[in-house]
């Protein structure tokens, strides 16, 4: 079974056991983290596809560390005016292991 859960702004495919990097999240290393927006969960023809969320369903994960992403250089350049700028920049992530998806009880 798998869901697709939104958090900083992107869409992420999870499975239990799947490690991801996420946008900084506000806890610290071995907290338990709960994703509410859950937009797909299931497998199959037991897929149940959210309007915009799955109302009942969530993903549980424990958060594993508190991380820097990988440096990435920003250059800006205007022709025959003796302008260069090179910046870097590292975002702040979040590593997450996923624990358990949730499923809503069927009735």
């Amino acid at each position: 079974m798998y869901a697709i859960i939104e958090t900083g702004g992107k869409q992420y495919r999870v499975q239990q056991g799947d490690t991801i990097e996420i946008e900084k999240l506000d806890s610290g290393p071995g907290d338990e983290v709960t994703f509410d927006a859950v937009l797909l969960v299931g497998e199959g023809n037991d897929l149940l596809i959210g309007q915009p969320n799955v109302v009942g369903s969530k993903v549980i994960g424990q958060l594993v560390r508190q991380d820097r992403g990988e440096k990435i250089i920003v250059g800006k350049y205007k022709r025959r005016k003796k302008y260069r700028r090179r910046t870097g920049h590292r975002q702040s992530i979040s590593v997450v292991e996923i624990k358990e998806i949730v499923k809503p009880q069927k009735e």
